[in-house]
């Protein structure tokens, strides 16, 4: 609980200013609430009930004074209202991005289990809910309870037992508040919870709509989207229906309150223990109790959402990544390129082994294909390079060194990847390509481009570099899109190439220009190819056939097919299709 709440109090410190200036204006605020009603007894008993034979000028002091203490207490509102929220805001944008970059530095296992939709309501929806509960939960808390404890005072000392008849309301009001509230706080999680699973729900649909429309299954996705909306819908019933109790039994409350007052109050009139002025007073300050409790309703909403948020913020800010720079990680220099792959043991959580005991050696400038049947391994083999997931025995050496002994961002530096399932930015095609260097010049993005094989067509495009490429590059056809993916690598200009079946999704003569591209990018580089289409590897220094125990046959196309092997007969199966 005490670290949870100096995590809280640490997004306070940037801002600490900010904050007491609001807390200041807000005791300010408070306290002028407190007088105004006293400047109005002293006008009804000091003057009209004292029956002064010339009571204006008086009068019109005591208004002028009271004029001035509103006109500072809508200034301290003003500056509430305006700087509060703007601090909360900085706060929000603070987390969001705290959030966001902890995502970013996340492990592929990660992302195997998580859902983006889900995260991207953690990064929006939660963030917003707490810079309202940064800002408005002290505000709340000071400002009533300072106008509670004031108006209890004050009363007390004018009539104590009207102020007790007023003060036995408030455990029954708290009492039906902070039960309603627990029930609405326990609708409002499901709520959150629920928007996750429909963004979640959105994003897996919106993103893979081409499937959609070309299997015409447009209605099953709707259906699927209805029942999450469905749930959604629901758990907002119940919150509903638990805040719309929480109010209509507040606003009853409230509206005892003036009740007592005139009956207690005129009861104590006729006994004569109290003065008229002081019913009036006593009228003015009423609210100061309803208040307090009234907003406690919202002070509670605003804690349950932000707690909530705040633990489900914590909740993903508390997850490691499952791959971390260890505490003697060096940056790795541009490295030659020398490759081995020790005793290497790895599987999946919750999943069969796919490597155990696996042995590997390429050395620096070597193009070294990788084949096999789906299902063995290769394309996890590449992303074990890279550590985009870490082996569980073994070790991998880059250049005689532990990949684990250097930083992660040097040892990726090294490393370039070409897949299958080109990703391209939402933007245009030079910044795409610009996306392989930081701080790179135009000429180096025609350069790369040019060796790409990507300028030419580039150039026949209306506005060229500049040329919006849409939603995940859509508006570039596969080949064009992979181009500009190996543009970018070029530009990377990385010593360790590792192309992940970068043609198989191409026709015949798409995948003719890629490939030329591809072994243009692999001259003096370390090179690992993997690829189903066995005709893309012939020229291979050395091609390594995979199964489900491992390096099952090594050696050169024509030597491979000698043997009458595993290789031989998966090119043979290849040529039949």
């Amino acid at each position: 609980m005490l670290k949870r709440f100096k995590q809280f109090v640490s997004f306070y410190k940037p801002y600490a200013g900010w904050f007491f200036a609001d807390m200041a204006c807000a005791l300010l605020m408070s306290a002028i609430a407190l007088v105004v009603p006293l400047g109005v007894r002293t006008i009804t008993e000091d003057v009209l009930a004292q029956g002064m034979a010339s009571p204006q000028g008086r009068i019109l002091r005591l208004g002028l004074i009271l004029l001035l203490l509103v006109i500072v207490q809508a200034l301290c509102q003003y500056f509430l209202d305006y700087q509060g929220h703007h601090m909360g805001a900085k706060m929000e944008r603070d987390m969001r991005a705290q959030l966001f970059r902890h995502c970013q530095g996340m492990s592929f296992s990660f992302y195997d289990t998580h859902k983006v939709g889900e995260l991207m309501s953690r990064i929006t929806a939660d963030s917003l809910s707490l810079a309202e509960f940064f800002h408005h939960f002290p505000e709340d808390v000071v400002v009533n309870a300072i106008q509670l404890l004031g108006a209890t005072v004050i009363l007390f000392h004018i009539n104590w037992k009207v102020t007790l008849a007023l003060l036995a309301l408030l455990p029954f009001m708290a009492a039906y508040t902070l039960y309603y509230s627990k029930k609405m706080r326990e609708a409002l999680a499901e709520g959150r919870r629920s928007a996750g699973d429909v963004n979640a729900q959105v994003e897996d649909s919106l993103s893979g709509v081409r499937v959609v429309q070309s299997f015409t299954n447009e209605r099953l996705e709707e259906e699927k989207f209805d029942r999450q909306n469905q749930r959604f819908l629901e758990s907002r019933r119940r919150g509903y229906q638990s805040e719309a109790k929480l109010y209509c039994g507040m606003d009853a409350f409230a509206n005892l309150l003036p009740i007592a007052v005139a009956v207690f109050g005129g009861l104590a009139i006729w006994a004569g223990a109290m003065k008229l002025p002081d019913l009036v007073l006593f009228m003015l300050y009423v609210n100061y109790f309803s208040a307090p409790v009234r907003s406690l309703a919202n002070t509670s909403r605003l804690l349950q959402e932000g707690s909530t948020s705040f633990a489900r913020y914590w909740e993903l800010m508390d997850m490691s990544p499952e791959i971390q720079d260890s505490p003697q990680a060096r940056d790795l220099p541009r490295v030659k390129g020398d490759l081995e792959l020790k005793d290497i043991s790895f599987f999946y959580d919750g999943g069969a082994s796919v490597f155990h005991g696996l042995d590997l050696s390429i050395k620096a400038g070597e193009y070294v294909a990788l084949v096999g049947a789906s299902g063995v391994g290769k394309t996890t083999l590449c992303s074990l390079i890279p550590r985009f997931y870490q082996v569980q025995k073994g070790q991998i050496l880059l250049d005689g060194q532990p990949v684990e002994n250097a930083t992660l961002r040097s040892l990726r530096q090294n490393i370039g990847m070409v897949q299958q399932d080109v990703y391209l930015f939402a933007g245009t095609i030079g910044e795409n390509i610009a996306y392989g260097k930081s701080g790179c010049t135009q000429e180096e993005i025609v350069a790369a481009a040019q060796k790409a094989g990507a300028h030419a067509f580039i150039q026949k495009l209306p506005q060229g570099y500049d040329t919006d490429v849409g939603p995940h590059g859509v508006r570039l056809s596969g080949g064009q899109q992979q181009r500009v993916s190996i543009a970018r690598v070029f530009l990377k200009d990385p010593p360790v190439l590792i192309f992940d079946e970068a043609t198989s999704a191409l026709d015949a003569h798409s995948e003719k220009i890629v490939q030329r591209s591809l072994e243009q990018l692999a001259r003096r580089r370390t090179t690992l190819v993997i690829a189903h289409r066995l005709s893309t590897v012939r020229g291979a220094s050395r091609i390594l056939v995979l199964d489900e125990n491992g390096v099952c046959e090594e050696g050169t196309h024509e030597e491979l097919l000698a043997r009458g092997g595993v290789y031989a007969g998966l090119y043979q199966t290849s040529l039949e299709v």
